[in-house]
């Protein structure tokens, strides 16, 4: 696999220029820091592209964080030791307690298995999003068609379950962009709701897409319970370009008319945007357009360039960790109002995780 190519940290590449940081945007050390592996990757022995990470920080040991970060970044300030200890540049700044490869897999379970996220359309064969990981990675998630392959897949992830109970699930994502008409969205999304009643869950289920976008979809979707609309926003600038037709079809200028429908409908909104694609302007004005129509805090993630071409979509900016700061304290004036706060649990690449402006989210 290609090393991850962003460049040189530049003012991240030790504890010192991030704690200089930090201070000066307020934020706790730890967020300036998780934010900065996100955005950088970590530097190991492992020749490993991807993979998921159980991280403590040492100045918040009490707390772990789940993490999906390139392990061959070579150019990252951040290096993973075999004895699992974490430095930035020379000083030690967290252990990683568990590595496990990324691979695009039918479900898993997250927020200590209440929350389950399903991949039933075969994540990995979704192309197209310039930006997008998935092809890179190993796949082990068959297109599901049929109800049978939906109860296949949750007895399987029933016996993965700590508990090995679906009960407990109080909500359902699913995360796929395979669905390429509206229609068989919301057939999919009826044949779940029927198998996870067979299984006794009686959870929300959330679906991003950018795909159901009519008041006839959303009308039929009032029958299925609880139910919440992800919308992949993704970005506001270039989106011909770095987004596949299906998702660029949606413009801007439509998305709160969408949002609108679903809440009209009495679904839940929400959306999901990748922080490091946009200048400042777009990604102010456009976040405040959707903000008065979303329901749930929004999945803000940090932009990962895995490579080369990657790297080169990235704004003016984007490769350095003040970008990020100063995007997440535009977003916390623009959402601090709605009362709307994020749960770090729903997002592995977030702006926040000890604290949103200043309200504690995670005690240290």
């Amino acid at each position: 696999m290609t090393a991850l190519l962003g460049g040189p940290a530049g003012a991240t590449s030790t504890l010192t220029d991030v704690e200089r940081l930090a201070e000066r945007y307020q934020v706790p050390v730890e967020d300036a820091l998780l934010i900065a592996i996100n955005l950088h990757g970590i530097n190991g022995d492992m020749p490993r592209h991807r993979a998921r990470l159980q991280v403590r920080l040492d100045s918040a040991r009490s707390v772990p964080w789940q993490l999906i970060v390139p392990l061959n970044a070579t150019e990252s300030p951040f290096r993973l030791l075999g004895d699992g200890r974490l430095l930035l540049g020379v000083s030690p700044v967290g252990v990683v307690e568990r590595v496990d490869a990324d691979e695009a897999v039918g479900g898993y379970f997250r927020d200590k298995g209440s929350a389950l996220t399903l991949n039933p359309n075969a994540r990995s064969r979704c192309v197209g999003c310039a930006f997008c990981p998935n092809t890179l990675e190993a796949a082990a998630d068959p297109r599901l068609s049929e109800e049978q392959d939906l109860r296949e897949l949750l007895a399987a992830l029933r016996e993965q379950h700590p508990r090995q109970d679906l009960t407990e699930v109080r909500e359902v994502t699913v995360s796929t962009g395979c669905f390429e008409r509206e229609s068989a969205a919301v057939d999919h999304l009826r044949a779940l709701r029927s198998v996870l009643a067979e299984y006794g869950v009686d959870a929300r289920l959330g679906f991003l897409t950018s795909v159901l976008r009519s008041r006839q979809a959303f009308e039929e979707l009032t029958d299925i319970g609880p139910f919440v609309l992800r919308l992949t926003v993704e970005c506001f600038e270039r989106r011909d370009l770095l987004l596949k037709a299906s998702k660029a079809a949606l413009t801007t200028s439509w998305m709160p008319e969408v949002l609108r429908r679903a809440v009209a409908s009495g679904h839940g909104t929400s959306f999901t945007y990748i922080v490091g694609l946009d200048g400042f302007e777009a990604l102010r004005t456009g976040i405040e357009a959707l903000a008065s129509y979303v329901t749930e805090f929004p999945n803000f993630q940090v932009y990962q360039a895995h490579n080369g071409i990657m790297t080169g979509l990235r704004a003016p900016g984007a490769q350095e960790l003040e970008y990020y700061l100063r995007a997440r304290s535009e977003i916390e004036k623009i959402m601090k109002p709605s009362g709307l706060r994020p749960s770090a649990w729903e997002c592995y690449r977030p702006l926040w995780y000890f604290t949103f402006a200043d309200e504690t989210l995670v005690g240290a």
